[in-house]
């Protein structure tokens, strides 16, 4: 089948394309290359067989010629990262929500009908929490009094007991809690009203904390991976926020990309039907202090610094249930953690060679 991919050109969309071919389908990338996502650097070297057009989703006349003879989008391109301040929020909305808005408005007519959407753990805001006396609950945002003073575990809202932290599913309420997770929300309420306008057939892939080669080095909008990556390279101890001990699921790229590949050929053959959301992640979650320490041990760098500094958008812990994408999609994350991070700590980043 043939298959668009938008920001085919970027870190996850890379990796997918490659992996699509590999399946044998024919790619068309489209991929703004934006300087966030790619930096000031000449345009990237993207898979000789797919078909590459450079051009913005949010222009409605480069959508209708990139969606000519496409059976299935599988949409990835967006704004990524928790954003520098509140000035980003215009920026996230435009490139998330208003991207994706023309690119469904022109899938309808087009008649395309099905969709991969690359979604994000961070509609949930915080993860699945339980109190002792009160079963499953949902913290509020974290007071930043209680972080400036370094209590940085959330309580329980009713009763302010500890709280004990679990797996999230794909039930969880959305609780987005800063720009890029508010634009990620929206972008899978777009696709429901989308599907239930058109007939359309939809899958947000909910992605964990994504690492793995060809991540982009060294920006504010780049993953907590890539942060410590560049600081082993200039020879810096990583800094690692709160105490370390933040709970999050690790998953390798090239896992990523082959839940990709499996929801898009499951959406385009009908065998998944209307909006369905799943977990991408390992199963397997860690500690942000143990990555920043795996990092610098594989690269023999300074050991992590951990600074007490915070974040009021960070939440505190948020690992997953993969088990529908692997009722659904027949998906299992394949490359262990440490495997995954000895590869990674080596391996070239966008922007310095890759």
């Amino acid at each position: 089948m043939r298959v668009l991919v938008t920001g085919g050109a970027g870190f996850i969309g890379g990796h997918l394309v490659e992996a699509l071919l590999d399946a044998g389908h024919e790619v068309r990338i489209l991929d703004s290359l934006l300087d966030r996502a790619h930096g000031a650097h000449p345009r990237p070297e993207v898979d000789s067989r797919a078909e590459f057009v450079v051009g913005d989703v949010r222009d409605p006349g480069v959508i209708a010629r990139a969606l000519a003879g496409v059976d299935v989008v599988s949409h990835q391109a967006a704004l990524v990262g928790l954003g520098v301040d509140l000035q980003d929020l215009p920026a996230y909305a435009s490139n998330n929500e208003l991207g994706t808005a023309i690119l469904l408005a022109g899938m309808a007519a087009a008649g395309v009908r099905a969709l991969v959407l690359a979604s994000s753990m961070v509609v949930y805001g915080e993860g699945r929490y339980t109190c002792a006396r009160h079963g499953v609950v949902r913290p509020g945002p974290r007071r930043e009094r209680d972080l400036a003073a370094g209590r940085f575990e959330p309580d329980c809202p009713v009763c302010a007991l500890p709280l004990a932290p679990g797996t999230v599913p794909e039930d969880a309420p959305l609780d987005p809690r800063n720009a890029y997770a508010a634009s990620k929300a929206a972008q899978e309420h777009l696709a429901t009203a989308w599907v239930i306008g058109g007939g359309g057939r939809a899958v947000a892939l909910r992605y964990h904390n994504v690492y793995g080669p060809r991540m982009p080095s060294d920006t504010p909008y780049a993953g907590v991976a890539s942060l410590f990556r560049s600081a082993l390279e200039r020879g810096e101890a990583p800094r690692v926020y709160e105490d370390g001990l933040q709970r999050r699921d690790f998953v390798h790229v090239r896992d990523v990309a082959a839940a990709g590949v499996a929801a898009v050929e499951a959406v385009a053959t009908g065998e998944v039907e209307g909006m369905t959301a799943c977990n991408v992640a390992s199963g397997a979650p860690r500690s942000v202090g143990e990555l920043a320490s795996c990092l610098a041990s594989a690269t023999a760098g300074p050991a992590p610094v951990v600074s007490g500094q915070y974040r009021l958008g960070d939440v505190r812990h948020v690992v997953a249930d993969p088990g529908r994408a692997e009722r659904l999609l027949g998906f299992r994350a394949r490359i262990g953690f440490a495997e995954g991070v000895r590869e990674f700590a080596t391996s070239p980043l966008r922007g310095n060679g890759a």
